[in-house]
């Protein structure tokens, strides 16, 4: 299955100039959305790891499915004010501005070895804050996993001291 049929390009969202990798209509789609997690799981199951974390809204989905299946803990990585316990934060560049994230300061213990999901990795600013949150934590990144990848924008470089695998390249 060709996964990239059911990715929809919306141009000029959220702002100008942008194109955003919509997973929605993947995510209606029963057997698409089933390949595309397995095919997630498949490219880490050699890794290491006790935790999936991911940052809302979007790598929720990939993040918890994929901890579900390989019985492994989640983790959300939320924006402020949406969690109820106390929380660490980190600010970070995005691709069209700056944004924060936080996450409950009690997610992850000293040792535990993350892997950082999410459904799209466009220029690594997110998933770079994300390491860096779980390593203020005590935490060790071991690998990071996206759905989508967004070549063009080299995000890798941001990323160059983690494994990062993708299943479909843009």
């Amino acid at each position: 299955m060709d996964l990239r049929n059911f990715i929809r390009d919306i141009p000029d969202f959220p702002i100008e100039g942008i194109i955003f990798r919509d997973v929605t209509p993947l995510l209606k789609n029963p057997k698409a959305f089933h390949t595309a997690v397995d095919e997630m799981a498949k490219t880490i199951l050699d890794w290491d790891f006790d935790l999936i974390v991911s940052p809302e809204a979007r790598g929720f989905i990939f993040g918890a499915a994929l901890a579900y299946k390989l019985q492994k803990g989640f983790v959300p990585i939320r924006k402020p004010g949406k969690l109820p316990y106390e929380t660490t934060s980190i600010e970070y560049d995005l691709e069209y501005g700056t944004a924060q994230l936080q996450m409950h300061s009690d997610a992850i213990q000293s040792g535990q070895r993350v892997i950082v999901v999410d459904d799209v990795l466009a220029t690594g600013g997110t998933a770079s804050a994300i390491a860096r949150l779980v390593q203020r934590s005590g935490g060790d990144v071991v690998g990071m996993c996206f759905l989508i990848e967004l070549t063009y924008l080299e995000p890798r470089k941001k990323l160059t001291e983690y494994p990062v695998k993708t299943v479909i390249s843009y």
